[in-house]
């Protein structure tokens, strides 16, 4: 053993204990590993950087993005709506939540389907009065294990595939991982879902994310050709019970209707008044094809907004000020209409809550000219244990309201602290755009296809979904970078180069002539087994991107020591690295369901353990089936 080979191994024994230890961000501790090589000389400087330009950090990176777009354009809620039961027992609930998140993961960031589904599930829970972890656990460990069947699905596929690359062959297809993958993936999806939720601890709900606000008085409009025209107060009552949202009043040319019939049919043009939780309140919205009223802003509307403001002029209390914030919105109004104009407007929604010093006390949203003069728009109205059946232009503020508004983050945020409100939470209320969702899901499909047949690099083409999404808007371009998660970015493109040295040091043939003398005895189906075990139990206690890294060159290594073919062990370190079950840090994923499900650290091997063992048992045959020494 020379000194490079003892110094390598020093850096990534360091590194595996900081990961494990948990102290620092994983992107950091890969920064550290990558800078001590530079140091000691391993890396060349000139290429250490090289590693972020790797094509499988671009393609997690557009991976990303994509997810983004289906999930902000609302494509993932109408594919819950579609295949999951309304009304069924827990098992056929937790079967169908369980395999949509393993089908989304396949070609979704695994991170992303999990927290489009966990409002999902949290209404699951509490109609079949289950514990919430019950349901969110099966999700979490069902959206893992869909990641491992295809290229895109987690980012130790797209890794493993750049070593085969770099080894000499080609990169991994779409869809090689399918085949051991999907029986994996298949297998622990109903086991999870038919009897391993029976496992999981009884936990009350510890945390959630954001906060509770009360119910939402909200005014959805019933468009020409929706669902909800030509139905009777009555069946949208029972439409809307899976939302938790019921209707208040109706408004008809002008007129609002209290209380109104249940016989009475909606026509097109209809505003409804409904309550509704915020997380909720999207469901209650594309089920029955409603749109948020005051998210119209129609031109007219606008156009008439500013002659009554040119009529009357500002209704400001402090004179003095008058001519200065006259001149401060005419500036504002300029900017957002420019920056409606080429398209660069990102809209958010973000709950406001009035103070009781605010100058918005008694006032309402037609008479301060909300729109004219701040930009941003009033979708609705939390007044806790109290309800209004005012129209929401007309309601007086109180304090204590919550207001949930929609706008540009500056332009929110130049309203609330003019105003005397505080920002408590930006809410990710995705308002149903079916158009949006038709094109996300097409450049997604394209861009897989595209990556699939081979046409194109898979970064190449994501890359150029990502390009597609900005043009046709399914993706904000200036929310592009806001998608991406650059922990992992760096993470990955840092290890690359630290993995590299492993392999043209002789380290990797090292370690790997040492677990077949030591423990395989030059066995290539226990060397297989080892190095699927071992990147298992490496992956429950530090990132799986990293696991994956770490883990290659040793694969690579040890099936040339033993002269038998190198994708079996590449594929094992796939398998190995997206099955993190024994603990809530292993994976993003568990992490995400620790504080809602009301889990301790402990609680994940119950269910994990066996579920590993599974794993194991069936991954072995199929690899050695799909892919022989």
């Amino acid at each position: 053993m020379d000194q490079a080979q003892i110094t390598i191994l020093v850096i990534l024994a360091a590194t595996v204990v900081m990961f494990m230890w948990g102290r620092w961000r994983h992107d950091m501790v890969a920064a550290g590993a990558l800078l001590a090589c530079i140091l000691t000389g391993l890396v060349p400087a000139d290429v250490a950087f090289d590693g972020l330009g790797h094509p499988a950090v671009i393609t997690v990176a557009c991976v990303l993005v994509l997810s983004k777009g289906l999930q902000s354009s609302g494509a993932v809620d109408v594919l819950a709506r579609t295949f999951l039961p309304g009304q069924s027992g827990p098992v056929l609930s937790i079967v169908a939540l369980t395999t949509l998140g393993a089908v989304l993961s396949a070609f979704m960031n695994n991170v992303g389907a999990l927290a489009l589904l966990m409002p999902v599930a949290l209404q699951m829970a509490r109609r079949q009065q289950l514990p919430p972890g019950k349901m969110l656990m099966p999700l979490a460990f069902g959206t893992i294990l869909g990641g491992m069947t295809t290229l895109i699905g987690t980012p130790p596929n797209l890794i493993v595939s750049g070593f085969r690359q770099a080894s000499g062959g080609d990169g991994f297809g779409m869809f090689d991982y399918t085949p051991v993958g999907l029986a994996v993936a298949a297998l622990g999806v109903a086991f999870v879902a038919l009897i391993g939720w029976r496992l999981v601890p009884a936990r009350k709900q510890s945390g959630m994310e954001g906060f509770e606000s009360g119910a939402y008085i909200t005014e959805a409009r019933v468009p020409e050709g929706s669902k909800a025209e030509g139905l009777t107060l009555r069946e949208l009552e029972l439409a809307l019970v899976e939302a938790d949202a019921q209707v208040l009043g109706l408004v008809r040319n002008s007129v609002r209707v209290m209380p109104p019939s249940p016989r009475r049919r909606t026509r097109a043009g209809d505003i409804l008044m409904l309550e509704a939780e915020a997380d909720t309140l999207s469901h209650a919205l594309s089920s029955l094809g409603l749109k948020l009223e005051e998210a119209q802003d129609t031109k007219e509307e606008r156009q008439k907004e500013k002659e009554k403001a040119g009529k009357e002029g500002p209704a400001r209390d402090v004179a003095t000020e008058a001519g200065k914030e006259e001149s401060v919105k005419k500036e504002k109004k300029e900017k957002k209409e420019k920056s409606e104009a080429d398209g660069s407007e990102e809209i958010v929604l973000m709950e406001l809550v009035i103070l009781p010093s605010s100058e918005l006390l008694g006032r309402s949203a037609r008479g301060i000219q909300l729109r004219t003069r701040y930009g941003v728009n009033l979708l609705a109205v939390s007044r806790q244990g109290q309800r209004s059946f005012k129209r929401l232009r007309a309601l007086a503020f109180r304090a204590g309201d919550l207001l949930l508004m929609q706008g540009s983050p500056e332009l929110i945020a130049e309203f609330a602290s003019s105003t005397g409100c505080v920002p408590l939470a930006e809410r990710d209320l995705r308002i149903p755009d079916k158009k949006k969702a038709l094109t996300a899901a097409v450049i997604m499909a394209a861009s897989v296809t595209v990556a699939a047949m081979g046409w194109l690099p898979a970064a190449v083409a994501f890359a150029s979904g990502v390009l597609a999404s900005m043009v046709l808007r399914t993706v904000p371009p200036r929310s592009v970078y806001n998608a991406v998660d650059w922990p992992v970015v760096v993470l990955l493109g840092a290890l690359i180069p630290v993995a590299d040295v492993m392999e043209s040091s002789g380290t990797a043939r090292l370690v790997a002539g040492w677990l077949l003398d030591g423990v395989a005895q030059g066995s290539a189906l226990v060397a297989l087994a080892l190095i699927l075990v071992v990147t298992m139990t490496l992956s429950d206690v530090m990132n799986n991107a990293a696991t994956a890294a770490v883990m290659c060159p040793i694969a690579l290594g040890t099936a040339n020591q033993l002269a038998v073919n190198p994708d079996a062990f590449l594929m094992a370190v796939a398998i190995g690295g997206s099955c993190a079950f024994l603990t809530p840090i292993g994976h993003q994923n568990n992490t995400l369901i620790l504080g809602p499900g009301g889990f301790r650290f402990g609680d994940y091997w119950r269910l994990g353990l066996p579920l590993e063992l599974l794993v194991v048992a069936l991954s072995l045959p199929m690899l050695l089936w799909v892919w022989p020494l």
